[in-house]
């Protein structure tokens, strides 16, 4: 078996050539497949077979229980066999796919899952200050733990290993897209008070994503152990007053256990156009969670359903977006971030998606240490309790 290891980005000066032997098997390790399939099937002979494979984790995950996708594009049964069997000692679950399920489960569970928390980054860098410490702290305990030591763990890694995942994927350039335009549709129904579209066009996402009954992924007390600051304010948000003729005042979701909001009033602009997004595109991200989801994605995901599935904390949220101005701001930086990074991917740039990622990486170094820690111990901590 001959094991390639493709970089995420080519281009027309780049070209890989392997030299193989008739009935040898080539496996290609890359984050997408539309460009290792055409090259392999471009330069490699008929009588070489081809069986590819990808890690779905980060190298700081440990490869034991996590899904490796293998697909089975050309050869006979024992190629696939051979395979299994050399990739065994990682102690992976194996995901069976072709090269486009591939990419389309990689485009939401990575590719725009990383566009939401870079968006997050690029916003509080251009608002000009780390939203979790003092004298503000407006990001601190529950949902905004995820938010912000995600945003730093993505921030402290290297841009190539975002931008080929969404540049060269067709599926994440639709994805991106539509989440950009989510933000930008969703801000303005906000701007514009029009309480009774908002609620409705996000209880439909709602109602479309979270059609299953399961038990909810995350715990706000589990997330608040790993939060990088903390507020003299915390408590519950006010309670949301529903508007006169707003059909969509009464959640028809049972409602959870009475929550405690230990974050203050926050419109989750990044969730909302998420599950939005979501819907649009009649993406079942439950789907992808059971067939190859990463740590990151089933941490996005929970706080989603954990927002979502509560009737108190979705119409806090909504009446924070329609009413308190206090994330106003932020949520204006946000969605001029989310258009961006999503022109610089239907560019095909990847100068200057370098260029943005290492602007805003550069404003959290300093932090990048003790998020870094903190992330990983809450990785670990969910994965243990079973978060999948």
């Amino acid at each position: 078996m001959v094991l390639v290891s493709l970089p995420l980005y080519f281009n027309k000066t780049l070209i890989i050539r392997v030299a193989t032997k008739a009935g040898a098997v080539v496996a290609g390790q890359t984050s997408v497949k539309a460009p290792e399939k055409a090259a392999f099937e471009a330069y490699l002979p008929d009588n070489v077979y081809i069986v590819s494979c990808h890690s779905l984790h980060g190298p700081s995950v440990p490869p034991l229980g996590q899904p490796l996708v293998l697909i089975h594009h050309r050869g006979p049964p024992w190629t696939l066999t051979l395979v299994e069997n050399i990739l065994r000692p990682f102690g992976s679950r194996y995901v069976y796919l072709s090269f486009e399920e591939h990419d389309s489960v990689t485009a939401n569970t990575q590719a725009v899952t990383h566009a939401a928390f870079l968006s997050m980054g690029t916003a509080w860098k251009s608002c000009g200050n780390y939203p979790w410490e003092e004298p503000e702290a407006r990001y601190v305990g529950g949902i905004e733990t995820v938010k912000v030591n995600i945003s730093h763990r993505i921030y402290a890694n290297n841009w190539h290993v975002y931008a080929g995942l969404a540049i060269l994927n067709p599926s994440a350039k639709i994805q991106i897209e539509q989440y950009a335009k989510s933000c930008t549709e969703l801000f303005k129904l906000m701007l514009e008070s029009k309480g009774v579209e908002l609620r409705e066009r996000i209880y439909k996402a709602r109602d479309s994503v979270f059609r299953r009954s399961r038990p909810i992924l995350l715990s706000e007390d589990l997330l608040d152990r790993f939060s990088l600051g903390t507020h003299q304010n915390a408590g519950p948000s006010p309670a949301p007053q529903p508007q006169q003729g707003d059909p969509h005042a009464v959640n028809p979701m049972p409602a959870t256990q009475a929550p405690r909001l230990s974050s203050r009033a926050n419109s989750h602009l990044s969730l909302l156009a998420m599950v939005d997004c979501w819907a649009t595109l009649s993406i079942d991200p439950f789907s992808d969670l059971e067939v190859a989801a990463t740590p990151i994605f089933r941490m996005w995901i929970g706080v989603a359903e954990y927002l979502f599935r509560s009737r108190e904390r979705l119409d806090a949220a909504l009446e924070a977006a329609l009413s308190d101005t206090t994330h106003r701001a932020d949520d204006l930086e946000f969605t001029i971030a989310a258009r961006g990074w999503s022109q610089c991917v239907s560019f095909g740039s990847f100068e200057l998606y370098r260029r943005r990622f290492e602007e805003t990486a550069s404003f959290f170094q300093p932090r990048f240490e003790e998020a870094q820690i903190v992330a990983a111990r809450m990785i670990t901590a969910i994965l243990e309790e079973g978060g999948t």
